[in-house]
């Protein structure tokens, strides 16, 4: 789409370069969600790719992606043998509705409720590092980064610079329920649950379903009524989604119906 609110677009090298930042500003990173709809707020984009930020580096400690790594690099990535959750980096990736401009981008900044990214890197327990105008880089795990829809902890002119994803997430088992109304659209529903080999300890990490990201956390695998006892007591009604995908109370039934399902497939494990 084009944005002819958009004055002017400007090409660094480094984010100091900005010295200010003004009201009608904002980054350019793809613009997988940007130029989706019109964006009568923007009238300067400063474009992050002369930044020229690593797209993805492993280490034995675990994996980095950088700000603008796009989706397609994400996917073709060839993860170490031990990190057992690394398949979850594919499903994710083919978790949305994902046009070629979509696979060149990411969306984890515009806060979506089915930002399937959102799903990878806050299940995976990643943490953002954010850049602020002035000051420190200060650090953020995804599941508080994402305050509602739309809308993040990112304070005006920050840059998202990177999610980290430690390797001991990585090694654990996991599986994925998901459900979208057709075969390749947007996601009413995206539960993933990982399960500790270690310790037994299982995350439950809901999204698509709610405004945010919801983590229930369990010291061992959990009974399925225990399961729904936590849904109701740590997802309160009104964070239920509601859009033409889904009702709040469609959405409710299938969360209850997928956490059962994971749960009885890790148990398997």
């Amino acid at each position: 789409m084009d944005l002819n609110t958009v004055k002017e677009l400007s090409h660094l090298v480094e984010s100091d370069s900005v010295r200010s930042w003004q009201a009608g500003d904002s980054w350019l990173a793809g613009g997988t969600w940007l130029f989706s709809e019109p964006q009568p707020d923007i009238s300067k984009l400063t474009d992050l790719k002369g930044f020229n930020w690593p797209s993805l580096t492993a280490s034995a400690e675990g994996l980095e992606i950088g700000a603008t790594c796009a989706i397609s690099e994400l996917h073709d990535f060839i993860a170490p043998h031990d990190w057992i959750a690394a398949p979850l980096l594919k499903e994710c990736c083919r978790s949305l509705l994902a046009s070629s401009k979509s696979w060149n981008g990411d969306n984890t900044s515009a806060a979506l409720p089915a930002g399937a990214m959102i799903s990878l890197t806050a299940a995976l327990e990643g943490v953002c590092t954010l850049w602020p105008r002035h000051g420190s880089p200060r650090e953020i795990p995804v599941i508080d980064f994402i305050t509602g829809n739309h809308q993040s902890a990112l304070a005006p002119g920050e840059l998202l610079r990177s999610i980290w994803i430690p390797a001991s997430a990585l090694r654990k088992y996991y599986t994925l329920r998901r459900f979208s109304l057709t075969a390749s659209g947007r996601s009413s529903v995206l539960l993933v649950g990982t399960l500790c080999p270690d310790s037994g300890r299982m995350v439950l990490t809901i999204t698509a379903a709610t405004v945010k990201p919801v983590q229930l956390i369990f010291p061992e695998l959990p009974s399925a009524k225990a399961v729904h006892m936590a849904i109701n007591e740590q997802v309160p009604f009104d964070h239920q989604f509601e859009d033409p995908q889904g009702s709040p109370m469609h959405r409710r039934h299938l969360t209850y119906h997928y956490a059962e399902k994971i749960l009885q497939e890790l148990a398997m494990i």
